[in-house]
């Protein structure tokens, strides 16, 4: 593996991704590494797993602090407190956590037990990520959810009481003949709901779903657009300010951790088919980590054959940036990309140009953000930064 020449590196944040990857049922729309859960799930072996996978990790950070740990799936909530407390210990025995650190579990409203917000809460979770989806019945039956609308009521009171009051609520709109009404109205109850942070986004047909061989009736772009111009004004008109393309938060109540993400930050991704992306300035290098995907036979492999460790390619350097930076209504600065990728800013001067004569990219004050334009057709400015790799 060759370092980065010119090399710039600073060590970004460092977070850390926990995968948990059961879920009591799969969702016909999801693309995600999750597997119906069996009858007993292996808690106590699939922990000792993440931390020896920890364990090897932490050779390639140098003694970095994390700011942020985020449960993923899957569906976390199905853990107990308990095995979630045992992973946390340990973290915090073998890496030092920031003051302020962020810990977030992911909560399926349907997958919850009475009171397991308290435990999380003394397990040391301190931001919960509820998947609501829609508080339309009929809608979530179509989705294959196992939740219905009281359930998330319940679910949220429940947090509330247990003492969290920074969460999450995920909501998907454009499902399977909504109207633009019931759209915002599924929006209207999330919002009375008071979260501090609300992921809006619209479904899509991943490959390799039930919803992508089997597609339900959708409604057409013109609807959709509508959808999202109407909850995106009914979203600024409640207080919550949009910070990336999904993303909608009150003040300094921003995800971050998935700020980490899109600002190019580090993270150990830990468990069943985790990625993770590690940055080594002292040998001018950025390595990817993606363990096995399968949970049986990720924790039937010994630590080391778990994980495959590549280095990032150069010349993919400028788009792995713009993938994620870009997604960021605030945008970036030079000194972002140079510290983050380890490459002048000149690198991409002709690519960040090319952007703005095509109205995609705007500039003020040495910040480059995505103008209206180019935050509707997203993926077409991010591919303007990809370049042929060197031979």
């Amino acid at each position: 593996m060759t370092s980065i020449e010119n090399n710039l590196l600073v060590a970004p944040p460092l977070a850390v991704y926990v995968h948990l990857p059961w879920c009591v049922a799969k969702c016909p729309y999801c693309d995600f590494n999750s597997h119906t859960a069996p009858q007993t799930l292996p808690q106590e072996k699939y922990v000792e797993c993440l931390l020896r996978d920890l364990e090897q990790d932490l050779a390639l950070i140098e003694n970095r602090s994390v700011v942020s740990v985020f449960f993923g799936g899957g569906t976390p909530s199905l853990f107990a407190p308990n095995s979630i407390g045992r992973f946390l210990r340990s973290l915090r025995e073998q890496i030092s956590l920031s003051d302020d650190v962020e810990v977030t579990l992911e909560a399926n409203p349907g997958a919850l037990e009475h009171g397991r917000f308290e435990g999380y809460r003394d397990a040391g979770v301190t931001r919960i990520s509820l998947g609501v989806q829609s508080f339309n019945n009929d809608h979530l039956k179509a989705l294959g959810r196992i939740h219905r609308d009281d359930h998330v009521f319940r679910a949220v009171e429940e947090l509330k009481n247990a003492g969290f009051e920074n969460f999450n609520l995920d909501l998907m709109y454009g499902l399977p003949q909504q109207t633009e009404a019931q759209a915002q109205d599924d929006l209207r109850q999330a919002i009375e709901l008071g979260p501090t942070h609300l992921s809006h986004y619209q479904l899509t047909l991943e490959p390799g779903t039930v919803f992508y061989h089997r597609p339900p009736a959708l409604p057409d772009d013109d609807s959709l657009w509508a959808m999202q111009v109407a909850c995106q004004a009914q979203l600024a008109t409640a207080g919550y300010s949009q910070y990336e393309v999904s993303a909608y938060a009150h003040a300094s109540r921003q995800c971050k951790h998935n700020v980490n993400y899109w600002q190019f930050g580090d993270y150990l991704g830990l468990g069943a088919g985790a990625h993770g992306k590690i940055t080594q300035p002292s040998i001018g290098q950025i390595l990817r980590t993606v363990r096995e995907k399968q949970p049986r036979e990720y924790m039937q492999a010994n630590a080391p054959d778990r994980v495959v460790c590549t280095q990032v390619p150069k010349a993919e350097l400028p788009f792995e940036f713009a993938l994620n930076a870009l997604r960021l209504s605030s945008g970036f600065k030079s000194e972002l990309f140079e510290t983050r990728t380890g490459l002048p800013f000149s690198s991409i001067a002709a690519m960040l140009e090319g952007a703005k004569a095509k109205k995609l990219l705007a500039e003020q004050a040495g910040v480059w953000q995505p103008t209206a334009l180019g935050a509707r057709f997203l993926t077409d400015l991010q591919a303007l930064f990809l370049v042929e790799r060197d031979e």
